[in-house]
Formats: structure tokens, C-alpha cells, sequence
């Protein structure tokens, strides 16, 4: 019987949590990524090699790249983009060549994810992260100051915003510009106000349509190379699944995960399935994303958010959200079921528990983490979905 593959998100040497500590989870594998190496260029076999030392010598196993980013020139579709696109299929090929072969990535405009409150109070004191629509439009419409913010909200946000941001002090706004800015990937590091809107500018004359057409190009030049290696890719949706700050969103929904996997028909062209991303819309069917995509899953995030309504959310405990995670989980063990007796795809899925609240002692160190990567917090949230896997296993090979 095989079981879903219990990862950890470990960001490297530098971060907080050890892989002594990750040893101690029960996970067996590692996800990370070379995240000291600038987006574009090359990740070379020996810094790949070292990596994976590193963790094997902590008895685990570096199971899935996450991730390999995609440079804003291919995003944006400009001339030098083939120049990315080749580093790129030469890091796979570095990657291969050391059997890391599960590769994440994203297709998100400058910011990786976005949240308004970065340590939002739950169950007494834990610390969790939340998007407040209210407050990115207070952001949106009056820090940032935005060309033509105002008509991508409602009057009643406009309003609601408007009262938000007079109440808020100096340092109060402050706080909020650096909680919306601090969405870089593997990093602590926050745009300024001009750097980010120079990123903007950069969009200015691409919108969702050409940003298809750009990861469709992508996919067509680098998936053909990845099944040659064996190596499987899976995106990861976007964080929130909609569009904010006038940037375009186009892996939100089921038609979008759909156009993805049909740009470049391949079983290297896959999903990461991520609970938390998808389940922030009230629109998404999640159970129809699993039976029907279920054999280009190659990776899993799951934990679940609690929506509170005009898009706003946080992340809740695993079994208090608004998503059935008994559901999505008896989904998941039904794909395992399916590939294990076509004896196709791999069974042993990567699966990681995602964000987890700041609780007891972790809340001494949270400056030693990065938002949403604490230690206690997501082992909790992986003893709950060790737990729920195997009940749900149980009750499904005896029905």
C-alpha cells in the first residue's frame, strides 16, 4: 500500500527550521529550492549535488524543486526571453542529472503571493496570514495610488476602503505597503513602492490574453525537453486566484488549469494542486479539478482558508476552512487507487502540508521565519492530514 509522500518546505541554510528539525516531523522528504541563485540563470550540477547532500545526510530526500522561478522577461514575452528559456532547460537538465525530477513553479506577475495581514489572531493567539479585500484596495487605491485602481473595485469597497485607510496611522500604513510587498519568493527582502511600480509598468500592455499566449510558448519550448529528462512540471495556481493591483491572473480556475495542460500535451505538463490557492474562491469546484485533471497532479499543498465574503480570507485550521478536506483527501487516495491498478503515474504523491499558524514556542522565534513557514504550526498541520489519510484509506478499500 502506497501512501501520498510526506514533504516539508525547507528554504535552505539560511532559514529558521533545520533539516534536523524537518528529521523530527515525520516527513521523508524535502521541498526547496537554490533560492541564493538569481531567477534566470543557470543552477549548475554541483550546487545541486551539494543540496541534495545536504539533505540526504539528514536522512531525507529532496523530492520536489519548489521552484525553479520563471523570469519576468518570458512572463512579459520580450525579445530576450528565448535566452531564459534555454537557462531554464538547462537547470532541468542539471537536475535530471542529479534524479530531482518533480519541479514546481509559477506563472504569477512580480509578487508570488499576497496577503494584507501577516499575523492575523486565531484560536486565542495563534498567528495566521489573511487577505483582507478591503485593505489591498485601501493599499491599491491610496499608497500605491494606482492609474485607474478605483475601477477594479466596487463603490462599496471603494468606500469601505476609504474609512479603512483614514483610520489607519502612519506606521499603521506603513506596515500595510510592506505586508503587500513582501510576496518575493524565498526571500524576506520587500519591494519599495517605485521598484514595484516599475514592475507594474511593465504590464502596462499585457493583459490575460497575452500572458496565455506567453506561458503557452513556454510550455511549448521547455515541456518537450522535461519528458525527454523524465522530469515532470507542475504549476502552481495562483495566490490569491484573482486579479489584483491591475496584474493579470491566468491559473485561477478550472478553464485556466484546462488551457495549461492542453497548451502542450504532456504527462511532464502537470498541476500542483495547492487547497489553500483554489479554495480561496468561491467558485471553485475542487473535486471536479481532481477527477478530471487528476493524472497531471504531480505535487500537493494542502491546507484550507476560511472565506469571509467580498473576497477576503485566512488561513484556518485544517478541519475549521471552508474547504471539505475529507473530501479533497478521499479524492486524492481515489487517484492513488486508480494509478496504482493501471500501474501508471506516480502513486506515491509529494504532498506538504502549506502555511501553518505561528503557535507556542515557535511564536519566541517568528522573525526567524519566513510568513506562513513556521515549524510547529505546519507539523501540526501534517500530523492532521497523516491522520485523515490513512482513516480515509481505511474506509475506502473496505467500501
Amino acid at each position: 500500500m502506497k501512501y501520498l509522500e510526506k514533504t516539508f518546505r525547507w528554504f535552505g541554510p539560511e532559514f529558521g527550521v533545520t533539516l534536523q528539525d524537518i528529521s523530527q516531523t515525520g516527513a521523508t522528504g524535502v521541498v526547496t529550492a537554490l533560492h541564493h541563485i538569481p531567477t534566470g540563470e543557470v543552477w549548475s550540477k554541483e550546487d545541486i549535488l551539494k543540496r541534495k547532500q545536504d539533505i540526504e545526510v539528514a536522512n531525507l530526500k529532496w523530492s520536489v524543486v519548489e521552484s525553479v522561478n520563471v523570469h519576468e522577461s518570458i512572463k512579459q514575452g520580450k525579445p530576450d526571453r528565448d535566452i531564459f528559456i534555454e537557462n531554464y532547460k538547462q537547470t532541468l537538465k542539471n537536475l535530471a542529472a542529479n534524479n530531482v525530477k518533480v519541479v514546481c513553479y509559477n506563472f504569477m506577475p512580480v509578487l508570488d503571493w499576497t496577503r494584507t495581514d501577516l499575523d492575523f489572531k486565531v484560536n486565542g493567539n495563534a498567528s495566521a496570514l489573511r487577505y483582507d479585500h478591503v485593505a489591498l484596495a485601501a493599499f491599491d487605491i491610496f499608497i500605491l495610488k494606482r492609474e485607474g485602481a478605483k475601477k477594479d473595485f466596487s463603490l462599496d469597497i471603494q468606500q469601505k476602503a476609504a474609512t479603512y485607510f483614514q483610520n489607519l496611522t502612519t506606521s499603521e500604513r506603513d506596515n500595510l505597503r510592506d505586508r503587500v510587498l513582501a510576496g518575493l519568493p524565498g526571500t524576506r527582502d520587500v519591494l519599495s513602492i517605485a521598484d514595484f511600480q516599475k514592475h507594474l509598468d511593465n504590464y502596462e500592455q499585457i493583459d490575460k490574453h497575452i500572458l496565455k499566449e506567453n506561458l503557452a510558448y513556454f510550455l511549448q519550448q521547455v515541456i518537450p525537453f522535461a519528458q525527454e529528462l523524465g522530469v515532470l512540471l507542475c504549476i502552481h495556481p495562483d495566490d490569491p486566484p484573482f486579479s489584483i493591483l491591475g496584474l493579470p491572473r491566468i491559473v485561477s480556475n478550472y478553464n485556466d488549469i484546462k488551457f495549461v495542460l492542453e497548451s502542450c500535451e504532456s504527462i511532464s505538463n502537470g498541476l500542483t494542486f495547492c487547497s489553500g490557492s483554489l479554495g480561496a474562491s468561491e467558485t471553485n469546484e475542487m473535486l471536479d479539478i481532481i477527477n478530471d485533471f487528476g493524472d497531471k497532479i504531480h505535487f500537493i499543498h494542502l491546507r484550507n482558508v476560511k472565506r469571509e465574503g467580498q473576497q477576503s480570507f485566512h488561513e484556518a485550521n485544517l478541519f475549521e476552512g471552508t474547504t471539505d478536506m475529507v473530501d479533497l483527501m478521499s479524492a486524492f487516495v481515489t487517484e492513488q487507487i486508480k494509478r496504482e491498478e493501471t500501474k501508471s503515474g506516480v502513486v506515491g504523491i509529494p504532498m506538504r502540508p502549506d502555511h501553518g499558524h505561528v503557535i507556542l514556542d515557535d511564536m519566541k522565534r517568528m522573525d526567524e521565519f519566513y510568513p506562513g513557514y513556521s515549524t510547529l504550526g505546519r507539523l501540526k498541520g501534517l500530523s492532521e492530514l497523516v491522520g485523515l489519510e490513512k482513516g480515509v484509506r481505511k474506509y475506502l478499500l473496505k467500501n
